[in-house]
């Protein structure tokens, strides 16, 4: 798989001593880039839209994943695949369809996690940490809650008879998948501990007890096994720690009743053991917490992201009417910026890159709408003075002003910022590409900020070209709905592609261009 060889180049890349790469002798000749651009003109010419109706959606959802740190990434794994890194193709660039997401919340220009998740799952701009409500709520305040929910395209996709799923590294509690299906405050009510008794006595719910009772998921693989549990309950895999709840619920186990063919795992080995085609439920939850970053991920343990979409897809796919699937790297890409982390934020996003690449193997662009995009950016930047194959997490070749070294990834603030005998301190090439080196910021910040700069929208499949422009994030939500055809639009008069029997994936494009090449013939016999 594309992950393992992946895993084995991101080995030698943190090993190597990284020295400066030949340019390829063809890229100093004209007709290398002359042929390059005609061919992709040629591909542009031949481009045309699918104007079916998308029988099964993807989001991908990068946390955090501004286009500097989708240009790092793409370097990072072209060089892990042995390459300069500059000219390699992630599978996110070679979705044909591009916009630009705006993506402040209604009440401020730096956006959070769960007010855009809002906007782009549920196509209503919110206020800066609630979910699921319009801006008519206010953070905190439960009452505000009662008519103002909105419903996710996920929910909506349930209601229609499709399979729905959530895929995320972080706790699926958290901002942004929590979004698909809950309607709070406040996105720190994780369990009714993080509540208070007058919340809960007005009807206000936790975000977990929302996951297991307000819709009708069938793949939910993350984190987030503290909050399903009372604080009684010890942890399978830390025996030091213990649930969160104070009403002693086992949501768990509140999720399993009724359901026919569901499981519950908690570890890789029970995770392996889960056959898709005799599976309808899956609930994984293979940490207290967030997922480990993949570089420290313990792979007997816990599955990677490119593990979870395969199960997820696998298992979703079996319904004849199709599926809605979120999948997000939350937050580790998200957090390894928030902590100045460049390497982990960037190996999270190759696994990431990875997982779509997966994605789009186990399905087909005939039927399935792929949109990949980002919650909002980081104040984190890209460039320096770097020769070409320079190490993304390198060194500049030329020094500073004041005669040090400095890295060609920075942040604009955070906990980078480090004096040393009142001035910046140096940095060599050995600390630059430790995982645990955080680049130097700016500003001093506890946590870096997010950035309130436009993000990307990749898009491939049916009715993708309506990605264009410059739009609102919202606008993410309403083309998913659209295309599949569902509240609001359910007449949205997109013709249906038959799927094979028995299958909600790939159908067979040689039956469609056999078909279109014989309504000529029939045509002439008709004429004689």
């Amino acid at each position: 798989m594309a992950s393992q060889h992946t895993l084995i180049g991101l080995l030698l890349f943190l090993s190597v001593d990284w020295t400066l790469s030949v340019i390829p002798e063809n890229e100093k000749h004209p007709s290398y880039w002359n042929n390059k651009g005609k061919q992709a003109l040629h591909k542009a010419l031949d481009m045309k839209p699918n104007v079916r109706r998308a029988k099964n959606s993807i989001l991908f959802l990068g946390d955090g994943m501004g286009i500097p740190t989708v240009t790092a990434a793409r370097i990072l794994k072209g060089q892990m695949n042995g390459g300069n890194g500059e000219e390699f193709s992630l599978a996110m660039d070679t979705f044909p369809h591009l916009a630009l997401s705006k993506t402040y919340n209604v009440d401020q220009q730096m956006p959070d996690s769960a007010g855009t998740a809002t906007a782009y799952l549920c196509g209503v701009k919110a206020n800066y940490g609630t979910l699921g409500l319009s801006a008519s709520a206010l953070r905190y305040n439960c009452n505000s809650t009662f008519g103002n929910e909105v419903e996710s395209v996920l929910h909506r996709a349930k209601m229609a008879g499709k399979s729905v799923g959530i895929v995320s590294t972080a706790r699926v509690q958290h901002a942004s998948p929590g979004a698909a299906y809950s309607h709070t405050a406040n996105r720190g009510w994780y369990a009714d501990s993080d509540m208070n008794a007058a919340d809960i006595a007005a009807g206000c719910r936790d975000i977990a007890y929302q996951l297991v009772h307000n819709t009708d998921i069938n793949v939910i693989l993350g984190g987030g096994r503290k909050y399903m549990f009372s604080k009684e309950t010890q942890d399978p895999e830390y025996p030091s720690y213990k649930g969160v709840r104070n009403d002693n619920f086992d949501l768990t186990a509140v999720w399993l009743n009724n359901k026919q063919n569901a499981k519950y795992v908690w570890n890789k080995a029970e995770f392996d053991k889960v056959n898709p085609e005799k599976t309808d439920y899956l609930m994984g939850l293979f940490e207290p917490s967030d997922c480990r970053y993949e570089i420290e991920r313990d792979h007997t343990m816990d599955p990677s992201l490119t593990e979870m979409v395969d199960k997820a897809i696998k298992i979703l796919r079996r319904n004849p009417k199709g599926f809605y699937l979120f999948v997000e790297d939350e937050g580790r890409i998200d957090h390894g910026h928030h902590g100045s982390g460049a390497k982990f934020a960037l190996t999270e996003a190759v696994e990431f890159d990875n997982a779509i690449e997966r994605a789009a193997e186990l399905t087909s662009e005939l039927d399935t709408l792929s949109v990949v995009t980002a919650d909002h950016s980081h104040v984190f930047s890209f460039g320096g003075n770097s020769d070409r194959g320079n190490p993304v997490l390198g060194l500049s070749r030329k020094l500073a002003d004041d005669n040090k070294s400095f890295t060609t990834t920075l942040y604009g603030n955070g906990p980078g910022y480090k004096l040393v005998n009142g001035s910046r301190a140096d940095v060599n090439a050995t600390e630059a590409g430790h995982k645990d080196y955080k680049q130097q910021s700016a500003v001093p910040l506890d946590s870096e900020t997010h950035g309130s700069e436009d993000v990307a929208i990749f898009a491939k499949g049916p009715m993708a070209h309506l990605f264009h422009g410059v739009q609102e994030q919202s606008y993410i939500a309403h083309v998913m709905a659209y295309t599949a055809c569902i509240e609001p639009y359910t007449d949205c008069f997109i013709p249906d592609l038959e799927p094979e029997p028995g299958h909600a994936g790939a159908t067979n494009p040689s039956l469609i261009v056999l078909l279109m090449g014989l309504i000529p013939a029939l045509l002439s016999l008709f004429s004689l």
